[in-house]
């Protein structure tokens, strides 16, 4: 029995439907959308649908339809056609099977006119379902579901693959990254075969580009809880194919007091922050440099400038991953800077320091500053307490700053023309030192007004000049 709230996407849809059963060919709707439908996610952006007919098939009876705002043809080898129906994207694809050879990164295609064949070949069983959608005049939409996905999503919360998960993962190595994934996205426990295929061919996915492994990775950080998932990455030696410094840090914060390990924690701020990309990795990564710099001495465990070598590994791995620069500049900066806080106390940082913690962070000042709270993981209430005081007290300084400042736009007094205008010099190495140094004096001292900045200016050439 189809849900009645699924009737008005299946009366919007009734017209695709009626036009591939007057061409002779059966329409499903299939994939994510009925899985969410079915537990009463969000409205769907886009809509997937697979049929017995073949591209060229599938492109004649779409460009006779009426309503059609646009086609896109770029999936047609792959048999995918797409179109824009009403402000809304459809894709529909020709029943296939796809499966990589093994030392190819990309699948091979072989279409099919089966739906349970077609069904079979896709990721888990809770995707493997579909919607098949009524002719003209024909019976109503009925639910295809021959690998029991409906009860492993809402019954027995499993996460399964319709066939064996070796002829899965075999068909698609990513689909080892993608189960952690659906694990925290709807709450499922793995299958007892499903994690031990992951740990026998985690290795598979050296195959797999980059980019399709950058992308699942984003899209697991991301959720609003994640935990469950990077375990399984971990515990399954599958992180150890592309990200292999998660793992690494699974050592104790303090092997003495059986403090908890890094990894724990790192998880642990993971979830504690937003879900935004860049605080998720940011925080993914904050302590990877830990490992390399881990020493015991006689007052203990210590890792110092674990930001700094971890800022370079983080560039490292994202680099290796394709992120993109701007991500990647990002993501390490606040890896270096994640520390700079705890040495702040109400006397010890002066207004310029306050202002060199501003400058340094630029606009990502309210992630650094909510990556630092997050870093917080103590069960300890008092220490925990104290900390959140003293960030408090911290952004009330900056805010009180900005004020007074405009903080953000922190710039030398003069600029490169003034400089170079007073100095009577051309273009050169000299005027940005000069800048440097009318900076430093800006941050030291605040703004220093125009007539003053020029006596330091003239005061620090003449000093040059004569050394």
């Amino acid at each position: 029995m189809i849900p009645e709230r699924f009737q008005p996407i299946l009366d919007g849809i009734r017209p695709l439907a009626d036009a591939f059963s007057d061409a002779g060919h059966r329409l499903y709707l299939v994939g994510g959308v009925v899985r969410d439908l079915f537990l009463h996610d969000a409205e769907p952006t886009d809509l997937d649908f697979t049929t017995d007919a073949e591209p060229d098939q599938i492109e004649a009876v779409i460009k006779r339809l009426d309503g059609v705002e646009a086609v896109w043809l770029q999936g047609k080898r792959f048999g995918t056609i797409g179109c824009r129906i009403r402000g809304i994207p459809h894709e529909i694809t020709t029943h296939r099977a796809e499966a990589y050879t093994p030392d190819s990164r990309k699948p091979d295609v072989v279409f099919s006119s089966d739906i349970e064949a077609d069904l079979s070949r896709r990721d888990f069983t809770v995707n493997a379902m579909a919607l098949a959608l009524p002719g003209v005049d024909g019976p109503d939409a009925t639910l295809v579901d021959p690998f029991d996905g409906m009860t492993d999503l809402l019954v027995h919360k499993a996460l399964r693959t319709p066939l064996s998960p070796e002829e899965s993962f075999g068909d698609d190595p990513l689909r080892m990254l993608r189960a952690a994934r659906f694990l925290n996205r709807y709450d499922l426990t793995p299958d007892p075969d499903l994690v031990l295929a992951v740990e026998k061919m985690a290795g598979r996915l050296e195959i797999v580009s980059a980019e399709r492994i950058r992308d699942e990775l984003c899209r697991l950080v991301v959720l609003d809880d994640c935990s469950s998932g990077l375990w399984f990455l971990c515990d399954t030696g599958l992180a150890h194919e592309f990200f292999p410094e998660l793992p690494e840090m699974r050592v104790e914060q303090d092997p003495i007091h059986r403090h908890k390990d890094v990894l724990a924690h790192t998880i642990a701020v993971v979830n504690n922050t937003s879900p935004e990309l860049v605080l998720r990795l940011s925080a993914l990564f904050h302590d990877v440099g830990k490992p390399a710099t881990r020493d015991i001495g006689a007052h203990g465990v210590s890792f110092h400038h674990h930001e700094v070598v971890g800022a370079r590994m983080t560039r490292k791995r994202m680099k290796a991953l394709k992120f993109s620069n701007e991500m990647i500049d990002d993501v390490s900066k606040l890896v270096f800077l994640h520390l700079r806080f705890h040495g702040y106390g109400d006397e010890a940082w002066s207004d310029a320091a306050v202002r060199r913690y501003v400058r340094d962070a630029g606009d990502l000042l309210p992630r650094l500053n909510e990556l630092t709270r997050c870093d917080c993981t103590t069960r300890n209430k008092r220490k925990a307490d104290m900390l959140s005081r003293r960030m408090d007290r911290l952004e009330e300084r900056i805010a009180r700053l900005e004020e007074e400042e405009e903080l953000k736009a922190i710039r030398p007094d003069l600029d490169g023309a003034r400089v170079m205008e007073l100095l009577e010099i051309s273009p050169s190495r000299v005027v940005g030192e000069a800048l440097d140094m009318l900076l430093e004096a800006r941050l030291d001292e605040g703004p220093l007004g125009e007539e003053e900045a020029e006596r330091r200016l003239l005061a620090w050439w003449a000093a040059r000049s004569s050394d």
